[in-house]
């Protein structure tokens, strides 16, 4: 393994190996599928020292970022979670119109188009061209940059520090860690706030959620290894927040020392929760990597019983998370017949690695598929009211994580039942 993100620790154990898969959200075009396709390693390691859970091979962000397909706004999920997001941040720390709220990663300015309904002097800076090309058209200030302490000296220069700086999402992506923080440092007030959403280690280890993890995602965060990460540039986290969005995710307030919001009892209540859950412990990871073997195996049966019993099968939702899932569990075309997305800019491509083609959710009504596997299950409420119909007409969703269930629409959205046990 390399060394560790946030503290240099030259001892990270492997705890997990996905293997060598395609980037998650390098989608192909009909004429590239027979072209070759690079795979890089997906390994995850644990770091015994400060406890971050990282992979060991990082792929160069230029490659990663620079033309990106995901988009926030696509789904109604996120829209409305950055709408209370936005009303949250201006109530409590960004009162004025002069205050400058920075997002880094800010994608196609849904969080920022959520700030401009409050007045507020917002500003994203974004690597992907492409997105924050979409950004800009919509009349959302992006900068398109990767963040670091350049780039932010650049913008403390034309628009002066910031009084919040959000990431959402972003956190885990960052390869030099202490370029990131360096940045922060450049830029934040002194009495102003970093704002971190990142998908929370307990809940990915509670439900087995390793489709969470891919080579975009280089770390993966609680608040202990977040604590000495801070740290290191005497900042200190004030708050906390769990979130239930993407399966599980949590919100941290982060304030230079000696100034800003006293620290609150939130902090303290989830470093008790790292401890009782043995975060700090290699065996807690050795059977979290049982328990993924284990829905691989689950899950590979299910399917492969359906088939044999001559049912069709499609997929609903192209995230990222499902190539990994797909990817690991070795899962194509021969069981999986197309996945339904409502992303127009994944429609019309193919999956990474498993090259199952991408199409309108109008399909499942058109074909009506006898399964659907569901891998975008963390918006798993919003899908089956989507697709209400399609239950109606009998047809059942495969929910994979944390173990395949099946959840029957000719029993009523929402009657799921285990399988495979």
């Amino acid at each position: 393994m390399n060394l560790c993100r946030v503290c240099g620790n030259n001892n990270v154990t492997e705890i997990l190996d996905l293997g060598a898969t395609p980037l998650a959200n390098s989608f192909l075009k009909p004429e590239q599928l027979n072209d070759p396709e690079p795979r890089f390693p997906l390994v995850v390691g644990f770091c015994c020292r400060c406890g971050l859970v990282q992979l060991d091979h990082a792929v160069p962000p230029e490659i990663l970022f620079r033309n990106y397909i995901y988009v926030s706004s696509t789904s109604q999920t996120m829209p409305a979670h950055f709408a209370a997001y936005s009303d949250e941040i201006v109530a409590r720390f960004a009162r004025s119109s002069q205050d400058l709220v920075l997002e880094i990663g800010s994608n196609d300015g849904c969080l920022l188009q959520a700030f401009k309904r409050h007045n507020v002097r917002a500003l994203g800076i974004e690597p992907a061209a492409n997105i924050a090309g979409i950004a800009n058209a919509a009349g959302l200030a992006t900068m398109n940059d990767f963040f670091c302490e350049r780039s932010a000296q650049t913008i403390r220069d034309s628009e002066g520090t910031a009084k919040v700086i959000i990431g959402n999402n972003v956190l885990a992506h960052i390869g030099n860690l202490r370029d990131f923080m360096a940045g922060i440092d450049v830029l934040l007030r002194p009495d102003g706030v970093a704002v971190f959403e990142v998908p929370y280690l307990v809940d990915l280890l509670r439900k087995s959620e390793f489709d969470t993890i891919y080579h975009e995602h280089l770390s993966y965060f609680a608040i202990g290894p977040l604590q000495k990460l801070f740290q290191s540039r005497g900042m200190r986290i004030c708050d906390v927040q769990r979130l239930p969005v993407h399966g599980g995710s949590i919100r941290v307030y982060v304030s230079r020392e000696g100034t800003g919001p006293d620290e609150l009892p939130s902090v303290e209540e989830l470093l008790w929760v790292e401890k009782s859950e043995k975060l700090d412990l290699l065996e807690t990871y050795e059977a979290f990597a049982s328990r993924v073997e284990a829905t691989k195996q689950k899950t590979r049966a299910l399917l492969s019983e359906l088939k044999a019993s001559g049912a069709r099968i499609a997929g609903y939702g192209a995230p990222a998370k499902g190539n990994t899932l797909l990817n690991y569990m070795q899962i194509g075309r021969d069981w999986i017949d197309f996945i339904a997305d409502q992303s127009p800019h994944k429609q019309g491509m193919y999956t990474p690695g498993s090259h199952i083609p991408v199409v309108s959710p109008e399909r499942l009504l058109e074909d009506e598929p006898d399964y659907v596997l569901l891998l975008a299950w963390n918006l798993k409420d919003e899908i089956l009211e989507q697709q209400s119909e399609y239950l109606n007409r009998g047809g059942k969703f495969i929910v994979p994580i944390p173990e395949p269930i099946v959840i029957a629409g000719n029993a009523g959205a929402g009657k799921a039942a285990n399988v495979l046990q």
